[in-house]
C-alpha cells in the first residue's frame, strides 16, 4: 500500500515542476528591450564616425545623443548631413556664434533635429513629398527632371552615402535652417542693433555759498561747435602716457571719431612714403597719437608739420635721449589751427611774416614767403614746405617739411656756438690773475697825516706803506 502512495506523490511533484518551468524562460518584453539597444552597426554610430565631423560635433554640443538613441531605437532614421564646408566657411559667422551661445541651446537643438526624419527614405524611391522631422516642422523633398534631388533649398550631393539596417545618411551641400531658428536669430540681432537709452542719474543740486541759490548748469552746445576752452587747457600735463580728459563741446559726447582720423592720417603718411620715422615716433616712441585722437574727438583741429625721413635721421641720440625730448619736438610741430598750403601761403604773401602758436607753449613758429613757398623758422635751421597737403580732412592737416624745427634758443647751431663762447670765456677768466685792490681810502688818510704829523706813529699807515712797497716790487719784477 505504501508503494502506490509514494508513486502518486512523485507524480504530483513532477507535474508541479513542469508547470513552474515556463516562468524561468525570458519574457518577450525583456527580449524586446535588449533588441532595442544601440549597437555598433547603427546609423547614429556611423554618423558620429563619418567624415561629416561638423554636424557630429554639433550633435554632441546640443546634448542630443540620448534623444537620437531613443529615436533610432524605435524606428528607422533618415539623416540629411551637410558637408563640413557648409558649417565652416559658408555659414554666417554671427549666426554660428549665435548657435554656440549657451542661452541659444534650444535653437541649436531645433536646427540639428531639423536634419533627421523618423522614417527610411532611400534614393531609389525618393518621393516628391513633405516629411515631418524630429524637430516637429516639415521639409520638402523634390525631384527635378535632370535627375537631381533637393531637400528644401539644399541639393542632395551624396545620396545613400551610408546605409544601415536602422537608417540611411544622405549628404547635402548646405545647412537646413528652420524658420523658427531664423526668426530667433533675427530677433536677437535686432535687439543688439537697437541702442537702449537709459536715463542717467543726476547728482544732488549744488548751492552757491555766496548767494545761497542753486547753481544753474551751463547750457549744452550744439553738435560740432568749437570747445569752450582753448586747446592748451585740454592738453595732458606734460608728456604722460594717459592724456588728461579734454573738455568736450559741452554734453560729454564725442561728435568726432578722432582716433580713426589719426589712424587714417598715419596710414596716409606711411603709404605716401618718406615719413615713416615721424609716424613711428607718433605711434611707438610716444603716446602722442592717442593724445591727438583725444583732442580731435573733443572738437579741436590740428595742423601737423611732418619732417621727412631724411630730416629725422639727422637727429642725434643726445637730442632724443632726454626724458620727454621726443614729445617736445613733436609738440613744436603741432599747430592748433587748421591750415592748408594755400591758406599759409596767402597769409605770408599778405603779411610777410606770420607767427603760429604751437602746442609747446609759449613758443611759436614763424613763417615767411621764400622762393614761391612757405619757409618756417630762422637761419640755417629753417624748413621749407616740401610736400603740401599730404592729408586734409577738415580737422587734421598734414604738411611735409624738409627739416626738423627747433626753437631759436634750442637750435643746434646756436647751441654749439653758445657752448663754444662759454668755454672761451671760462678759459679767459682762468688765465687772468685777479690783483687785489689797494685801499684807496687808507692811502689817502695816511697821505693827509704826513702833512701834519709823523705817520710812522700809526701802525695802520706803516702796514699800508709796506704793502705798497711789496706791490711795487712785484710790478717791477713782472
Amino acid at each position: 500500500m505504501d508503494l502506490p502512495v509514494n508513486g502518486v506523490v512523485l507524480l504530483l511533484h513532477l507535474i508541479a515542476f513542469l508547470l513552474s518551468a515556463p516562468a524561468a524562460l525570458p519574457s518577450p518584453s525583456s527580449s524586446a528591450a535588449v533588441a532595442g539597444q544601440i549597437n555598433s552597426n547603427s546609423v547614429l554610430v556611423a554618423l558620429l564616425d563619418s567624415h561629416y565631423t561638423e554636424i557630429a560635433e554639433l550633435v554632441e554640443k546640443a546634448l542630443l545623443l540620448q534623444t537620437l538613441e531613443e529615436a533610432v531605437g524605435g524606428n528607422n532614421l533618415t539623416v540629411f548631413a551637410p558637408r563640413n564646408d557648409a558649417l565652416e566657411r559658408d555659414i554666417d559667422p554671427d549666426f554660428k556664434r549665435f548657435l554656440l551661445e549657451p542661452r541659444n541651446l534650444k535653437s541649436l537643438q531645433t536646427l540639428i533635429l531639423h536634419h533627421f526624419v523618423p522614417s527610411r527614405i532611400s534614393s531609389h524611391s525618393f518621393p516628391s513629398a513633405v516629411h515631418r522631422t524630429l524637430a516637429g516642422d516639415e521639409i520638402r523633398l523634390s525631384h527635378s527632371q535632370s535627375g537631381h534631388h533637393r531637400i528644401d533649398l539644399a541639393a542632395i550631393v551624396n545620396p545613400d552615402f551610408i546605409l544601415r539596417p536602422d537608417g540611411v545618411i544622405h549628404g547635402i551641400d548646405s545647412l537646413l535652417v528652420p524658420r523658427s531658428v531664423q526668426e530667433d536669430f533675427n530677433r536677437r540681432r535686432s535687439l543688439t542693433d537697437i541702442s537702449i537709452s537709459a536715463v542717467l542719474p543726476s547728482g544732488a543740486p549744488e548751492v552757491d555759498p555766496r548767494t545761497h541759490r542753486l547753481k544753474k548748469s551751463a547750457p549744452q552746445s550744439p553738435a560740432g561747435s568749437p570747445p569752450a576752452l582753448p586747446i592748451f587747457d585740454a592738453l595732458a600735463p606734460g608728456p604722460s602716457l594717459a592724456p588728461a580728459p579734454a573738455p568736450g563741446p559741452g554734453s560729454g559726447k564725442h561728435w568726432f571719431d578722432g582716433h580713426r582720423q589719426i589712424k587714417d592720417f598715419i596710414q596716409t603718411l606711411v603709404l605716401y612714403g618718406g615719413y615713416n620715422e615721424f609716424a613711428d615716433i607718433l605711434v611707438n616712441l610716444t603716446s602722442l597719437a592717442t593724445e591727438m585722437g583725444r583732442l580731435v574727438s573733443e572738437g579741436y583741429v590740428l595742423t601737423v608739420l611732418a619732417p621727412n625721413d631724411e630730416a629725422m635721421l639727422k637727429l642725434t641720440a643726445d637730442q632724443l635721449s632726454d626724458p620727454g625730448a621726443p614729445e617736445q619736438i613733436i609738440y613744436y610741430h603741432l599747430i592748433p589751427e587748421y591750415q592748408t598750403e594755400e591758406s599759409m601761403y596767402n597769409a605770408v604773401r599778405r603779411f610777410g611774416k606770420v607767427g603760429y602758436d604751437t602746442l609747446r607753449l609759449p613758443l611759436k613758429i614763424v613763417a615767411r614767403e621764400a622762393d614761391g613757398s612757405v619757409k618756417f623758422g630762422q637761419g640755417e635751421g629753417s624748413a621749407y614746405l616740401f610736400d603740401p597737403d599730404i592729408y586734409t580732412d577738415g580737422r587734421i592737416s598734414v604738411q611735409g617739411i624738409d627739416t626738423v624745427l627747433f626753437p631759436p634758443e634750442e637750435s643746434p647751431d646756436l647751441t654749439i656756438a653758445a657752448a663754444a663762447a662759454k668755454k672761451k670765456t671760462a678759459a679767459a677768466g682762468n688765465a687772468t690773475v685777479s690783483k687785489p685792490r689797494r685801499g684807496r681810502l687808507m692811502e689817502l688818510g695816511c697821505h693827509v697825516l704826513r702833512a701834519f704829523v709823523d705817520s710812522s706813529r700809526f701802525n695802520a699807515c706803516q702796514l699800508e706803506q709796506q704793502r705798497a712797497q711789496v706791490l711795487n716790487n712785484e710790478s717791477i719784477a713782472g
